[in-house]
């Protein structure tokens, strides 16, 4: 299973971006999805996540503006960023938590990342 994201780029202040991220190979059962973001110089945290049952939360920083979704039937994660800040600035990675087969555990992969740059 390999994880692409996508839709990173340099934005101004106050504007709009949407990532994306698909899983391709032998991708059975998608249980939940989830968006990380790296600031420079900072570690890696949370962003929105997302259960395939529809539950989601997001950090303190995000909420209001940002929104996870997931197409499941296409192996889809999205994050809609709206009303972007500077301090948004960072790489995007996408994570999803997959079974490729019945019977099989769950295992956590991680997309390459998407950077996102906010000027103001």
């Amino acid at each position: 299973v390999q994880l692409q994201a996508s839709g990173g780029g340099e934005v101004q202040v106050g504007d709009s971006l949407r990532l994306s991220c698909v899983a391709s190979g032998k991708v059975g059962h998608i249980a939940g999805l989830a968006w990380y973001r790296q600031p420079p110089g900072y570690a890696r945290e949370m962003v929105a996540a997302m259960t395939s049952g529809g539950a989601s939360n997001y950090g303190d920083l995000v909420k209001g503006r940002f929104s996870i979704s997931g197409d499941w039937s296409r192996n889809m994660a999205y994050l809609q960023m709206n009303g972007l800040k500077p301090e948004d600035t960072g790489t995007y990675y996408c994570k999803m938590d997959i079974r490729p087969r019945a019977g099989r555990p769950f295992v956590t992969y991680w997309g390459q990342g998407t950077q996102v740059t906010v000027s103001s």
